[in-house]
Order: structure tokens, then C-alpha cells, then sequence
């Protein structure tokens, strides 16, 4: 198997007339995270300031928003879940999320309006985790399906929310058909974070729940004196998060928005090859997806958010799974002074590659397109802590996956 990173400058950027990012408005993603707070367990995760690692890499900032806090479930996905079956809500008694907070929702009056309600989703772990648990703090049902190879330990999790959970014999893309379908002949609402012809409005309102993330960490920068990033790395398996994270960037800061660089699997980068393909349309990869970065094996993306990368991205790249273990052991065992990240596969892949852009001589073409240099400040998320202990314990303590440079 290869073992080299790929990349692909995007041409498509210039085109003049770009997707509307109004949807992932600052005034927008306010009403997000106003509901959100609503939340008891709701509190700002930690934007770690690693003022070593910048200077090891020589760089001016690297800032990494740790989501391995958010409501106590190891990672960010619980953000797009809630939102999305809040507002499902919201319309189902025609009113506005506006005037639903969390406890107007598990109020008895509301609840009796609404009746017993299931929701359904695929999931390798996190996303299902959220929706299960935000499933119960609503006093609903929820029913997720996990593609093959999923993590038993993620199962469990999800299982331990209170939901119905299940492994099945199908790749990820494969098992949302097969999700779509059984909630179509049983009446469930499926809460997921891909968009396909037909199904638009609960991703849309997926990505937005994940502005809240990206709305907390500009903030945070603003407090460290940081008036923008000037590069954002973000992850992708469907595009969602990182839709979510460029679209907000993009219409804060419209012409003068951070550089971002899309960072997937190469066994399941299908932004990567639709990139490549330079014909401004999304291209799905097929397989069995196998990499370390569960949370990434994604081989079919989002239409929605493909438009806003497509329009807005300026570099995508394809990963090995080293790179993700890399990340995991930089942000884990941190130069004296750091704090710690705990950070999974899929969180810490955007580590591993800043931390190889800048030290490795193969990889100086890149780093001079993107113009990554002294005055850089960097803003990374590592969206999920060890949500499989022991494939983390394998990588950080035991050393699988090296680097294959």
C-alpha cells in the first residue's frame, strides 16, 4: 500500500461566482450556539494554545480547539446531532428553535404534543453517541446502525445512551442506504450528516450545529489577542465539519478568510478525487475503506458542504494513516510547557500533517504554496479524544502505524 501523502492544489477557487455560505452566517450560527448553551452540560471546549510546538515548527501560532470535553462524550459530532433533531422539532410543532430551549423540549406539555418520536442514523461511533444521547436528554428513541469493522468499544458507548445499536456486514456508505431504508418502512427520522437529492434539510442543520464549535474557537482566538488564523486545517469524511468550519470562515471574513486545507484518508478521500477531477462535481470512492481514521471512512461526500470546499478551499490532501498516528503522539506527549491533547485518529491527522509540511524536506512545495511561515498562526481541531482506548494505547504507548515517510 502507498504511504505518501497526496495533494491537490484547488483550481476550482476561481470561479467567480461562489455558493452562498449565508447558512453558516455569524448572525446564523449565534441562534446555534445560543441553543446549545441551553444544554446544562453545555461549556466552551478548550482552545489549547501550544506555544512550543510553534516554535519547534517555526511558526508564529498553533492553536488547537480540544473537543475531547464536549458534554462529556470524547468528541464534537453531539453539537451537529442536537441541533438537527432540535430543529426537527422545532418545525414538527411549527414554531422557531428560537423559542425552544432544552427545557421548553422535555417538558411535559411538549412532549405530549409530540408523542414518542425514533430517530435513526449510520455511524462509526461519535456521530451516533451524539444523536443516542441527545435522543435521551429529549426522552426520545433513537435506533444506529455501525458500518463493518466498527469498534465494539463504540458500540458499547452508543449502547450505554440508551439506544438500540447495531454492527452490520456493510461498508459506510452502504449501511445509511440501508438506514434510509428501514426508517422509510418503519417512520424513524434519520439524523444524518450527509446530504443526497431528497435529503438536504437535516444536514443543512447538521453543519450549522457544528458552527457552534467554530464560532467558540474564533471567539477563544480573539482572547489570545488572535484576530484570525491565518491557516485552518480541517479533517473531512463526508465534508460536513469541514463545510461547516470553511463556510463559517468564509462568510466572517468573506475575500480575507483564513487558507484551509482539507485533509482526508487516502483510502476514503473522496474530496480529494473530486478535486482532481477539476469539473466542479462530487466524486465518491468505493471499497471497504479501511484506515485507522474511522471517524474519516466516509467514501461519498456531502453535496451540500462540497460546494462550499469546492468554492472556498485552498489545498486538498490525502493522508496515510501514519500521518493520524503521528498527530496522535505530537499532541499526546507535548514539548515541556504544552498542554496535552488527547486526540483520537480522526483528531489529531491535521497534527500529523502540519508537523510533516514543516519539517520535512519532501514536503517544501507544499508548505510554500500555502505560505506557511513565521508569521503563520494555525488553527487546528481535534475533534474526538480516545474513543477507542485501545487503538489509541496501540498507537501512542505500543508505536503502530510509524511514520513511513
Amino acid at each position: 500500500m502507498e504511504q505518501k501523502i497526496k495533494w491537490a492544489v484547488n483550481c476550482m477557487m476561481k470561479k467567480t461566482e461562489k455558493v452562498s455560505t449565508d447558512f453558516l452566517s455569524e448572525k446564523e450560527v449565534q441562534k446555534v450556539k445560543k441553543f446549545h448553551e441551553s444544554f446544562p452540560q453545555y461549556h466552551f471546549t478548550p482552545l489549547r494554545n501550544l506555544e512550543k510546538l510553534a516554535k519547534y515548527l517555526e511558526v508564529s501560532g498553533v492553536y488547537v480547539k480540544d473537543e475531547s470535553y464536549r458534554f462529556g462524550l470524547n468528541a464534537f459530532k453531539v453539537l451537529g446531532g442536537s441541533f438537527a433533531m432540535a430543529k426537527y422539532l422545532a418545525q414538527r410543532l411549527g414554531k422557531d428553535i428560537g423559542q425552544l430551549d432544552y427545557n421548553t423540549l422535555v417538558s411535559d406539555e411538549i412532549r405530549k404534543q409530540l408523542g414518542e418520536i425514533t430517530f435513526t442514523t449510520t455511524t462509526d461511533g461519535n456521530h451516533g453517541r451524539g444523536v443516542a444521547w441527545t435522543a435521551k436528554e429529549l426522552k426520545q428513541k433513537s435506533i444506529i446502525y455501525m458500518p463493518k469493522g466498527s469498534s465494539a468499544t463504540r458500540l458499547n458507548n452508543i449502547k450505554a445512551e440508551g439506544a438500540e445499536a447495531y454492527i452490520t456486514e456493510l461498508n459506510y456508505d452502504d449501511t445509511v442506504r440501508m438506514t434510509s431504508e428501514e426508517a422509510r418502512k418503519h417512520g424513524w427520522i434519520v439524523v444524518q450528516d450527509t446530504a443526497w437529492e431528497g435529503y438536504e434539510e437535516i444536514p443543512t442543520w447538521i453543519m450549522q450545529g457544528y458552527g457552534t464549535m467554530a464560532a467558540e474557537a474564533l471567539e477563544q482566538l480573539r482572547e489570545l489577542k488572535v484576530d484570525k488564523p491565518t491557516h485552518i486545517f480541517i479533517q473531512a469524511g463526508v465534508g460536513s465539519l469541514a463545510g461547516a468550519v470553511q463556510g463559517y470562515f468564509a462568510s466572517v471574513f468573506g475575500e480575507n478568510r483564513p487558507k484551509t486545507i482539507i485533509v482526508e484518508s487516502d483510502q476514503a478521500d473522496c474530496l480529494y478525487q473530486s478535486t482532481l477531477a477539476n469539473d466542479g462535481y462530487p466524486h465518491a470512492v468505493t471499497g471497504d475503506l479501511n484506515t485507522i481514521m474511522a471517524g474519516l471512512a466516509c467514501g461519498e461526500p456531502n453535496t451540500i458542504s462540497w460546494e462550499v470546499l469546492r468554492d472556498f478551499s485552498d489545498m486538498f490532501v490525502s493522508c496515510p494513516d501514519w500521518v493520524a498516528a503521528k498527530g496522535m503522539r505530537i499532541l499526546g506527549s507535548p514539548m515541556k510547557e504544552d498542554c496535552q491533547v488527547i486526540s483520537g485518529e480522526s483528531g489529531a491527522v491535521t497534527a500529523g500533517l502540519l508537523a510533516t509540511i514543516m519539517t520535512n524536506e519532501k514536503m517544501k512545495e507544499v508548505k510554500a504554496l500555502l505560505g506557511l511561515d513565521a508569521n503563520s498562526k494555525i488553527l487546528l481541531f481535534s475533534t474526538e479524544g480516545d474513543t477507542d482506548p485501545d487503538k489509541y494505547h496501540s498507537i501512542v504507548w505500543d508505536g503502530a502505524y510509524p511514520v513511513m515517510e
